[in-house]
């Protein structure tokens, strides 16, 4: 980066947690520190759950991800609409009543002691493993601009992240998310406009979404049902609305976020807000992916992006030829589509069909060339299935955006990672002091000793979200990786709540027990068959509820 890039990504972060950390003044209780005493209005609550879930993840992964694969991602969200209404009807009015620091507490306040310490841990676990996955994806970021180690970006990234979450407490947090889902945004369009602005003059932005749909990159709907197919209309609905349920409403790093609310209305407002804007926003991020391809469609894309990982083979047996394969196939892609465009605009239907089938088959091509890389990488002491996803769009920001865009790009980046990863830890200290701490380990204390035990916490779970930041980059795309972690643990929990709301004979040992079962289902699904993972939720829910209720039906026969 150039010293404009720096002037714009310093300023920009600096400007972001001075904000926040003068918003947090006064948060010197547990109550103000771990909940902003019930203070904050919709609208920051609303962007604060967006820009929490718009991660670097989701621009780093997200971006790559339609790049390989086209728009079908954005499917996964199609059930966010539905669990947030479900939501806004039941959990928050429920949670309210209860006023409650954690869902977890309510648990206790259901069931028993040991039904909430059961979900507590396993929100601990989880959200811990996720927190590292949303550090690591911006220390991608630094090594790629910086070149450094990714453990030494990993862990610079770590240490600013848990240092300002430790100063602030929620309120920093909330309020400085306002702000960095205002640079998201301006980012994202910037990025956008100046993609369209790179390509040749001859190809219009219309041309552009053309080639991209032709190459399959606009696929966002796909209709066919599978259960081994991660992203389908019906995978969806159904497996997306169980997540995302599960996701606000018994994961405590959402539902901390509207917890916070001056009220149940301003609460639902968040929520209800995110249900219109996610969607569209989750396709524009995934349609950024595809202007991004269809760049490299004129502009010959590395035959991998991880520069590391291309020295690497470049001396290896088989590189030559693969690498010489790789050009003759982009240069037959790059005419077919110059071809394809001509056909189009001279309204030549059959012109236009030929075109198309060469236009996809050097890109057939293109895939294979890809693929042999990546064995190559494996063959040459690399990960075992090695995947440069995640460098896609970092490679093109670094390489070809201009001065102060670059810096832009990067702050939208790792300011999401602060909002995102920042959540993460204070809701995890939260869940530690107030579902462990208090609960079982010291009972009564002063309100002091509670919010040190919260700054306590805090740097623990920092500390650990590091640790397992050093092993994220092996799980492959990070988008996957991250959801695939929570799909794990969030049907369980899911399970309990519906238990909880839904049917009031079954009691603590019943419900404890289910959670068990459940779990126990979804990590026997995970490694001995080739489900989806978004359908574990269904199934880990679906289990927890019929274990618990036969269990209260045998103790009642």
């Amino acid at each position: 980066m150039r010293l404009a890039d720096w002037v714009v990504l310093v300023g920009t972060l600096v400007s972001i947690v001075a904000y926040g950390l003068y918003r947090s003044r006064g948060s010197n209780t547990v109550d103000r520190y771990l909940l902003a005493g019930k203070s904050m209005p919709w609208y920051a609550m609303a962007l604060s759950i967006m820009a929490t879930q718009a991660s670097a993840i989701t621009f780093i992964s997200t971006t790559g991800q339609s790049y390989v694969d086209g728009m079908r991602f954005v499917q996964f969200y199609f059930g966010l609409p539905i669990a947030m209404v479900i939501i806004c009807a039941t959990v928050v009015p429920l949670f309210d009543r209860a006023r409650v620091y954690t869902a977890y507490e309510f648990l206790e306040k259901r069931f028993d002691a040991k039904t909430r310490t059961l979900a507590s841990v396993i929100f601990l676990f989880q959200r811990g493993l996720s927190a590292g996955l949303t550090i690591y994806a911006p220390a991608l970021v630094l090594s790629a601009i910086l070149g450094w180690p990714e453990r030494a970006t990993t862990s610079l990234m770590g240490a600013v992240v848990v240092t300002y979450t430790v100063l602030g407490g929620i309120k920093a947090v909330t309020w400085s998310d306002v702000q960095q889902m205002c640079v998201i945004m301006l980012g994202l369009v910037v990025s956008l406009v100046t993609i369209v602005v790179l390509l040749p003059h001859s190809v219009s932005f219309g041309d552009a979404a053309y080639l991209a749909g032709a190459a399959g990159r606009l696929n966002a709907v796909t209709t066919n049902f599978d259960w081994n197919d991660r992203y389908n209309l019906w995978s969806g609905l159904l497996g997306g609305t169980f997540l995302f349920l599960s996701y606000f409403g018994c994961d405590q790093s959402q539902v901390q976020r509207y917890l916070t609310g001056r009220s149940i209305a301003q609460s639902r407002l968040s929520l209800l807000f995110n249900a219109v804007a996610k969607v569209p926003m989750q396709a524009f991020i995934l349609f950024i992916g595809a202007m991004v391809f269809v760049f490299y469609v004129f502009v010959q894309p590395p035959v991998l992006f991880q520069e590391s990982a291309l020295k690497r083979i470049q001396a290896a047996g088989g590189y030559a030829p693969m690498a010489a394969g790789y050009q003759r196939a982009f240069e037959r892609r790059r005419d077919a589509a110059s071809a394809l465009l001509e056909a189009r605009r001279a309204h030549d239907p059959a012109g236009q069909e030929r075109r198309i089938a060469e236009y996809r088959a050097a890109q057939t091509d293109m895939d294979a060339a890809r693929v042999r890389a990546n064995e190559l990488v494996e063959r040459a002491g690399g990960e075992k299935g090695f995947s440069d996803t995640n460098y896609i769009f970092l490679t093109f920001v670094t390489h070809y955006l201009p001065t102060g865009i670059v810096g832009l790009v990067i702050a939208v980046i790792l300011a999401a990672t602060m909002s995102a990863s920042s959540g993460e830890i204070n809701s995890l200290a939260t869940v530690t002091v107030i579902d462990i701490y208090k609960r079982h380990v010291r009972r009564e204390a002063t309100d002091h000793h509670y919010l040190t035990a919260s700054r306590w916490a805090t740097l623990f779970w920092g500390v650990y979200a590091v640790a397992f930041a050093g092993i994220a980059g092996r799980l492959g795309p990070l988008i996957v990786a991250v959801n695939k972690v929570g799909s794990l643990f969030y049907g369980t929990l899911l399970g309990c709540f519906v238990l909880a709301i839904g049917f009031r004979r079954v009691r603590g040992t019943a419900a404890f027990i289910g959670m068990l079962i459940g779990e126990a289902a979804i990590l026997a699904t995970s490694v001995l068959t080739d489900i989806s993972w978004l359908w574990y939720n269904v199934i880990g829910c679906v289990i927890v509820v019929t274990a618990a209720l036969t269990i209260t039906h045998a103790r009642r026969s």
